[in-house]
């Protein structure tokens, strides 16, 4: 499986990617009964399947949500297959 490093406000983290079938599973699943993608739903995903090291939830970032969101953008473009400048 492919993977990638990221560092995030000085944390270190690990990204996989868990290969297409299952990254087309995760996008199914995020979505809402309209076909609208949901936020939190693809964070969870995300934290699940393709931050291997260390392990997260959203809960963990609390007191830190750009370090959030910058690790949701990396971890989005990679699972998306998506280079991040």
């Amino acid at each position: 499986m492919r993977q990638k490093k990221v560092t995030v406000k000085g944390t270190e983290y690990t990204l996989q990617h868990p290969g297409v079938r299952a990254k087309n599973q995760i996008m199914d699943r995020i979505q809402n009964k309209h076909g609208v993608p949901s936020n939190e739903k693809l964070a969870d995903e995300i934290c699940e399947h393709v931050v291997v090291l260390p392990k997260v939830r959203q809960d963990d970032f609390n007191d830190d949500p750009e370090a959030f969101e910058e690790l949701m953008k990396e971890a989005t473009s990679f699972l998306r297959g998506k280079k991040v400048d």
